[in-house]
């Protein structure tokens, strides 16, 4: 492994996401084999680039000093989600077929919302995961405000 191919900048900031998985191989499977990522580190902790980014995977797990009093788990209620993975394509009709094709469970196929082309899957542990692409966003088409505001 090269030190380019780890989220380690040498100035400034880079974003990554952290998801608390029970199954690392299962999730490094899934973000791999089914939404192409590549494996930067197998273990401790996982690391998959995905397009210009990284997830970085471990086992949940009671608080650490640099974290006290909060312990870290997968999601427990699908219904409810208080933040999801947002990944953004050029050809949502195409990224549908190749992933539903790879094993990809989709909640909706993708859906026009205006502003967007947009659909949601889920990973092995249910994290929420958006797929859109801009479509009238970049003719400068934006989405309705969201209900009760003005």
């Amino acid at each position: 492994m090269r030190r380019d191919e780890l989220p380690a900048p040498e100035t400034g900031l880079l974003l990554t996401h952290f998801l608390t998985v029970a199954d690392v191989a299962r999730s490094r499977g899934f973000y791999t084999d089914v939404l192409g990522g590549e494996v930067v580190l197998e273990e401790n902790p996982c690391i998959v680039r995905l397009a210009n980014g990284w997830i970085i995977m471990n086992p949940g797990g009671g608080p650490t000093p640099d974290k006290p009093g909060v312990t870290l788990r997968p999601p427990t209620d699908p219904s409810t989600a208080s933040s999801f993975l947002n990944l953004r394509v050029a050809d949502i009709e195409e990224c549908h077929r190749q992933w539903s094709a790879r094993g990809a469970e989709f909640l909706t196929p993708p859906l026009d919302r205006r502003a967007e082309l947009r659909c949601y899957l889920r990973d092995p542990d249910g994290y929420l995961i958006e797929v859109g692409q801009a479509t009238g966003m970049v003719r400068g088409v934006f989405a309705d405000p969201p209900a009760g505001t003005s």
